[in-house]
């Protein structure tokens, strides 16, 4: 009985330590509105009217956050019980309401009777939802009393939650882990991720060094000229052009396995490490690297990372168009064909002054390799409508490639903004003052040359929808010869503008043009294939879910079907677009006389595979006409996130190319086997 009774109570002495080692609030338990005096966790906060709240419309977690308001010296002030262990670190989530000025935020301690400032918070804290900010402040002394200052506009303010006070211990490594990723190495970046570490370590004094880290290369060391290691601290994501610290000098790959060294303190929490390699210039896009990560020696010590035994392996491919390249900020909004000659042809916005959508200073821009995607031709302009700052530049966008496969002749489509006619600003009519134009232009010599524009607006549209225009993305050449561009279109003024997906198309090699019916309620950018029985098939994003609507046609859009995954199967982040394709189509192997009734399609789709945020681009397959995606037949090219756009085409008929806006550069091209993804 005695020994019961005195593990008893040495099992609720250490628990007890364990609960007072730190103490926090997230705000939950104290009353919604404005403070005057709250008792919490962490204390007792003060603050005079007028100057803070707790508010249950915005939390980090829970549902409840501190906020202090919008004006000149907003002050709430905590005063730290006193039976509460020494605070020797302060940390917290925070969120800058707005970018308008002014704006200062500061924290004052209170100890011997005096205030002084212990952070400056003034560029740190940032805007964003999710409480983007957070803050960690060591107390040289355990404070009475902490004060929290700050000056920004009217109704606006500062968000604070997950609040923690918290003795110093020493630091100590709690686990070393090879963890997998998955992100395209692609030629014309300085460097590409190959392996990542994360070190997790706990307490926060005398902190630990990262003295070297030893690395073995696979087979596609072959590729790379020169490793290091680069740290993005506690980010999981790793970024081309993102913040990194680079730690270590470069190491020649001659040496197998390579000790990299280097002296780096680490935090508390979680340190990503990140192995990068320089790629040679005649790397092959066909190839993969990667890197193991063996052996990690922290402060003389020798750490076998756990995990898996090879890191991820990453597929190379080419940063097309890069941001800032040839003096523009953004390229987006990528379109793929392959020319009846095997050139392959992209197409994209040129956003020249900054990443907005039209209106704007925006061009058409085209890249052009002659030997599948490997290399690229220098960018050219192959529709520019003007650039005068009272029309908004005439900016002009959201491309769609078409290769006729009966003649060679590539067209492409996108948007003319004459002043504001963009998405918000078009409205009813036909003239470039009035609604948004469908233009059009057209290459008879492989891309090598371009036409001048033409307005086929007037053919298309109905005078009182408020815009129409194509894809973006990609159009098809049907069996019988029939050009079909994806479209979409704003109803009139009097139906609340309510967007449909639908098609246009021409019988006569682009001579006439005519658009379908609205498909589904409340959808825009959408591709379409052709299916073996002659069914046109129209994937659609769709503003009302994070499911992708599917209908079918069998009139060239008079009438459309639902079909059977309509809003079921294919996962979008929420409205996003997609690309989706027919491999026998594009390989033009389908025979207009032919008898397609007992086929069913090879279909081939991209987009971030995410419910939510445009991360996860990835290549799925259908084997049955678009019925079934199984989990099978999928391929996860790139993790990060990104702006989320793709578009497919077939390079050969064993290999697919895909043009897509990355996490590593804003046009990224990759090749993919079939066999890749379907398996041998």
């Amino acid at each position: 009985m005695f020994c019961r009774i005195f593990f008893m109570i040495l099992f609720l002495v250490f628990t007890t330590n364990l609960q007072l080692s730190a103490f926090e609030t997230s705000f939950e338990n104290a009353p919604v509105g404005e403070i005057s005096s709250t008792n919490s966790e962490v204390g007792t906060w003060k603050a005079s009217p007028g100057h803070a709240e707790i508010s249950n419309t915005h939390h980090r977690t829970g549902k409840q956050c501190l906020h202090l308001f919008g004006g000149v010296d907003r002050e709430v002030e905590l005063v730290i019980d006193p039976g509460k262990p020494p605070a020797e670190i302060l940390t917290f989530w925070a969120e800058r309401w707005t970018q308008k000025k002014p704006f200062t935020f500061r924290i004052e301690a209170y100890q011997g009777g005096m205030w002084e400032e212990i952070y400056n918070g003034d560029e740190q804290v940032v805007v964003g939802r999710s409480f983007k900010s957070p803050v960690k402040v060591f107390l040289t002394k355990p404070p009475e009393k902490l004060r929290f200052r700050c000056t920004s506009p009217a109704g606006s303010g500062l968000l604070i939650d997950d609040l923690q006070l918290k003795p110093a211990k020493n630091q100590k490594v709690v686990s070393v882990s090879r963890e997998p990723f998955a992100l395209p190495a692609l030629l014309g970046n300085q460097q590409v991720a190959i392996g990542k570490l994360l070190i997790r370590c706990e307490g926060n004094k005398q902190p630990l060094s990262l003295e070297s880290i030893k690395v073995k290369l696979t087979e596609g060391s072959k590729t790379m000229q020169k490793v290091s290691v680069v740290s993005t601290r506690g980010d999981s994501s790793y970024r081309a052009s993102g913040m990194q610290d680079v730690i270590s000098n470069w190491v020649d790959t001659s040496r197998d396995p390579l000790n990299i060294k280097m002296s780096f303190q680490l935090s508390e929490g979680e340190n990503f490490f990140w192995v990068v390699a320089q790629l040679k210039k005649n790397a092959s896009i066909d190839g993969e690297v990667a890197a193991v990560c063996s052996e990690v020696k922290v402060n003389g010590q020798s750490f076998k990372p756990t995990g898996v035994d090879l890191d991820s392996t990453q597929r190379l491919g080419v940063a097309v168009r890069k941001a800032g390249e040839d003096g523009v900020h953004t390229y987006r909004i990528p379109g793929l064909a392959t020319t009846t000659q095997g050139t392959l042809i992209g197409v994209y916005d040129v956003r020249r002054r900054n990443g907005g959508d039209l209106p704007g200073d925006i061009d058409v821009g085209m890249s052009r390799s002659l030997d599948g995607g490997q290399t690229w031709e220098p960018m050219k302009i192959i529709m520019d409508m003007g650039n005068d700052p009272k029309w908004r530049y005439d900016g002009i966008g959201d491309p769609a490639i078409l290769v006729d496969q009966k003649t060679g002749v590539i067209w492409v489509a996108a948007l003319w903004s004459h002043g504001n006619r963009g998405w918000a600003g078009s409205g009813p009519g036909m003239r470039p003052e009035e609604t948004g134009q469908f233009v059009i232009v057209r290459s008879d010599d492989d891309g090598k040359t371009w036409s001048k524009p033409i307005n086929i607006t007037s053919q298309i549209k109905q005078q009182d929808w408020c815009l129409l225009l194509q894809g973006p993305g990609k159009g098809i050449t049907m069996s019988d010869g029939t050009l079909v561009f994806p479209a979409q279109f704003q109803d009139s003024s009097d139906n609340k503008r309510l967007p449909r997906s639908t098609i246009i198309y021409s019988r006569d090699q682009g001579k006439s043009w005519q658009t379908g019916t609205g498909a589904f309620d409340d959808t825009t950018e959408a591709q379409v294939v052709e299916l073996e029985d002659g069914k046109l098939m129209l994937n659609c994003r769709y503003n009302r879910a994070g499911l992708r609507v599917v209908m079918t046609t069998a009139d060239m859009g008079k009438t459309w079907q639902a079909h059977p995954t309509n809003i079921k199967t294919l996962i979008e982040p929420r409205a996003c677009q997609a690309s989706l394709i027919n491999v026998s189509r594009e390989l033009n192997l389908i025979k207009p006389n032919r008898d397609r009734s007992s086929k069913r399609s090879l279909l081939l789709f991209s987009n971030p595979d995410s419910p939510s945020g445009r991360k996860h681009m990835t290549i799925k397959a259908s084997l049955d006409g678009g019925d079934t995606w199984p989990v099978e037949y999928q391929v996860l090219l790139d993790e990060g996130r990104s702006a989320g756009y793709s578009c497919l085409s077939m390079i050969d008929e064993n290999t697919v190319g895909i043009l897509y806006e990355g996490s590593q550069s804003h046009m990224t091209f990759q090749r993919v086997k079939l066999s890749d993804i379907l398996g041998e």
